[in-house]
């Protein structure tokens, strides 16, 4: 994912870049409130269509190798969610994230991307730390980033609009001398 071009594969699961055709996922996954119910809640059509330009397609031009990607199923071809490898909005850290489906959740897609992302940003962007957050009372979340190899490092309380609403939130981090060490190829 150096190149717009790239794609990121793991045996079960590729990421590529969001195009506008994508739009409707991303409405998808947004208005779902069993979704959204850790993600900040459920957006409108115009906050989606808002964060599919910026957050999204603007932002691969601003920050090459970063971003947000569309999850795809390689067996089916389907579009199951998404990935990140992003800033945490109004911070200097970059974090790793995933947002599924629920009809896709518990097949431990989150784990195999998320472990395929934190490889990618320690070796081929040479990132010394990979952050993530989740609200505290996603215990599923938080079991998937420990498994992924990240160490939770207590709760911090972010002032960005994007996370203010949720409190304290649960704060993991990976250094890449630390996770490349305990995860070899």
């Amino acid at each position: 994912m150096k190149h717009p071009s790239d794609r990121l594969t793991t045996s079960r699961l590729t990421l590529r870049r969001f195009t506008w055709e994508d739009f409707d996922l991303l409405l998808e996954l947004y208005t779902d409130p069993e979704v959204m119910r850790y993600v900040g809640g459920v957006k409108t059509r115009d906050e989606v269509e808002a964060a599919m330009k910026t957050r999204v397609l603007d932002y691969y031009d601003q920050f090459p190798g970063l971003g947000m990607w569309a999850t795809i199923e390689r067996a089916t071809g389907a579009c199951i969610g998404t990935h990140l490898l992003n800033h945490i909005q109004g911070e200097a850290n970059i974090q790793v994230g995933y947002v599924l489906l629920s009809r896709y959740w518990g097949r431990g897609y989150a784990t195999e991307m998320t472990v395929a992302l934190l490889r990618y940003g320690f070796t081929d962007l040479a990132l010394p730390e990979i952050d993530a957050i989740t609200d505290l009372p996603n215990l599923a979340s938080q079991h998937v980033l420990s498994k992924a190899g990240l160490e939770r490092k207590g709760e911090r309380f972010l002032p960005h609009p994007a996370y203010a609403a949720s409190g304290l939130l649960a704060w993991f981090e990976a250094d890449a001398q630390s996770w490349l060490t305990a995860h070899p190829l």
